[in-house]
Order: structure tokens, then sequence, then C-alpha cells
């Protein structure tokens, strides 16, 4: 069995830091929108759902276009928990 190059291996990585860790950051960022948006609540959830297909499209192309690899991770990683946990805290009744 031939084992994957460390080349194929970084993309593959960069490529579900994209996917994964994209989904992972959008919906952290439409409970955070959700939360913080000065509108009624159905149009605030509207209007960062709206907005995650921005954030989602960003994360892509940030993820190919940043060259260090761990730090992909742990921007995602640390962005997606600080939003969710800023959504939950400020949105209070959900």
């Amino acid at each position: 069995m031939k084992s994957i190059s460390p080349r194929s291996r970084a993309l593959l990585s960069r490529t579900l830091a994209a996917l994964l860790g994209g989904y992972a950051l959008t919906c952290a960022s439409v409970i955070f929108l959700g939360a913080v948006l000065p509108l009624p609540k159905s149009q605030a959830i509207l209007a960062a759902s709206l907005t995650s297909f921005a954030v989602y499209t960003a994360v892509i192309v940030w993820a190919f276009a940043t060259p260090n690899l761990t730090r992909i991770w742990r921007v995602l990683l640390i962005a997606s928990l600080a939003l969710t946990g800023a959504g939950l805290l400020l949105g209070g009744d959900a």
C-alpha cells in the first residue's frame, strides 16, 4: 500500500479545514450575529444566515491563501468557539 505524500496530506488537511472548519465558523457566526444584530429575532436570524454565504466563501479562500497550516486550524477553532460562546451568552432566551 502506498503512503500519502506530505504534499497530498497538506492539501487534504487544508481542504478539510476549508470545508469543515469553514462550516463550523459559519455556524458560529450565524449564532453570534443572530444574537447581536439590533433587529427583531426572525430578521436577525435571516440577516445572519445571508451573511453566512460571504463568511463561508471568505474562509475557503483564506484557508488556501494562508501558508501556515497549523495557524489555519488554530484560528478556525478559537474563532468558532469564541463566536459560539459569545452568541449563546448574549442571545439569552433562544
